[in-house]
């Protein structure tokens, strides 16, 4: 296929070139009356670019096929058999994938460490989820994506599961080996889904980690935005083989899509998409190097340990993605929340996630040797700053087995029926009716239908006082807890 073509934005170019009037949406009619204090913000090619598919991108009834050309390029670049946008992110993405192989009753293997918009399908699904052991690192404290092992456990535990789901990599950066899962659920006929959302990347460099579609899952969810260089909400779901229907993974998706998709992220798709089949390999190449350098030198910086170096071996990840630099700073006696907090009011550095213990610097084939400098410059400032910190709050790390608590009910269930605040004080014993997580990384640590247990409450609360975010919780407080209402 021709990959040097780039349909949606050439596309877009024609609707300029040609001086469309549109009498139809959106109502800014490319930035036409819109107020300057925005455009002083947005820029007028914001606007200029925001066109619908209908009547806009292509005619009434799509002859042109600029969408569907945009996607076929995508599926031969990523090694699908179909590829489709997504306007609304990944979240929707990963729902309409297990929409797609799961329904009300069905059982669905489910890593216990998966983000927030798993536990999301589930309710919205009503399959019960057949959890599987995440790979856990006591030493660290900290969650890995299990392994074909674990799959194996978890299909001898619930043999009636009509598919499985993977989180690879993680928020962290770690992988698991997808090939040997898909082999696992391959056995036993059942489809697998792999949420990669952090791994719009992998597909154009040999030396990544295993990617999804290449390695025998079924379906693929990436979230061009995190790893990529498209706009935010940028997702793609790929589908590859015939355990899961396309169509039916079509009208899944139809279910929670919108009908008013914006031309911007699909043209920033379709635009990254062309410029990885022409120059991926060698931005990727230049972008590990660059990574790699970075956590050289932080290595070196007294009271900063890569904890990255660690993650991968025996019973732990099968691999890990060398542009996530994750940096335990508890040699300097602080917490990763007052770091990353220190980093963002004192540096103007954001990092992709903080923790009880470590922080997340993100590289991408966007960043250079400034970009670097400045975290390391940054990094190198707080570790100067840090004796000054206020003593940190503990936070309360259950052990891997408190972090697995008992399913009373299924998700749904619990999430819809008749519910109470109580004292969470009072909350142990009780059943879930609401998700907890701290975000990011999003995976909740309390899922409706949990029985919940002291020791997850302890570490909520007391992470709650260190600066952790808990932004689902009904009580932000979390002075109580949404629980079933008994009788």
């Amino acid at each position: 296929m021709d990959h040097d073509r780039a349909p949606v934005l050439d596309a877009l170019r024609d609707f300029r070139m040609r001086g469309f009037v549109p009498f139809s949406p959106p109502g800014h009619k490319q930035g036409r009356r819109v107020d300057s204090r925005v455009l002083d913000v947005l820029g007028p090619g914001a606007f200029a670019a925001d066109v619908v598919a209908l009547n806009g991108l292509d005619d009434r009834l799509l002859r042109y096929g600029v969408l569907r050309e945009a996607q076929e390029l995508m599926a031969d670049a990523v090694g699908a058999d179909e590829s489709t946008f997504s306007t609304c992110g990944s979240s929707l993405s990963v729902k309409s994938a297990m929409l797609a192989v799961a329904g009300p009753h069905d059982t669905l293997l489910v890593p216990r460490n998966a983000h927030k918009s798993v536990v999301l399908g589930l309710i919205l699904s009503g399959a019960r989820p057949g959890w599987v052991r995440p790979r856990w690192d006591t030493r660290l404290r900290l969650s890995h994506p299990p392994g074909p092992e674990e799959f194996r456990a978890a299909f001898a535990r619930d043999p009636e599961a009509v598919g499985a789901l993977l989180v690879s990599p993680t928020d962290y950066g770690t992988c698991s080996d997808v090939r040997t899962v898909a082999e696992v659920c391959h056995e036993r006929d059942v489809p697998l889904i792999v949420d990669a959302a952090w791994g719009a990347h992998l597909p154009f460099h040999d030396r990544l980690p295993q990617w999804a579609m290449t390695s025998g899952a079924d379906v693929g969810v990436t979230s061009v935005h995190k790893m990529g260089m498209a706009l935010q909400q940028s997702s793609v779901f790929h589908l590859r083989g015939d355990r899961v229907d396309s169509s039916l993974l079509r009208q899944r998706s139809d279910l929670l899509d919108t009908t008013s998709p914006t031309s911007l992220v699909y043209a920033s798709i379709d635009g990254w998409r062309r410029q990885m089949m022409q120059h991926g390999h060698s931005l990727l190449e230049a972008g590990m190097e660059l990574a790699g350098a970075v956590r050289r030198r932080c290595a070196e910086v007294e009271g900063l340990a890569v904890a990255d170096d660690d993650f991968a071996g025996p019973g732990l990840a099968a691999s890990v993605d060398p542009f996530k630099i994750t940096i335990d700073v508890t040699g300097l006696g602080v917490d990763g929340y007052q770091v990353a907090d220190w980093l963002y009011r004192q540096r103007h550095i954001a990092v992709a996630v903080a923790d009880h213990r470590r922080i997340v610097a993100q590289f991408t084939c966007a960043d250079d040797a400034r970009t670097a400098d400045t975290l390391l410059d940054g990094l190198t400032a707080v570790t100067v700053a840090a004796p000054e910190f206020p003593a940190a709050p503990r936070v309360e790390v259950p052990s891997p087995a408190c972090l697995e608590p008992e399913t009373a009910m299924r998700p749904r269930d619990a999430f819809f029926a008749p519910a109470e605040q109580v004292p969470i004080d009072a909350a142990a014993g009780r059943v879930a009716a609401e998700i907890i997580s701290p975000y990011p990384p999003g995976a909740p640590d309390v899922v409706p239908g949990d029985l919940l247990s002291t020791a997850v409450l302890d570490y909520l609360r007391s992470g709650l006082a260190a600066g952790m975010r808990l932004p689902d919780a009904t009580d932000p407080t979390l002075s109580t807890v949404r629980v079933v209402a008994k009788g």
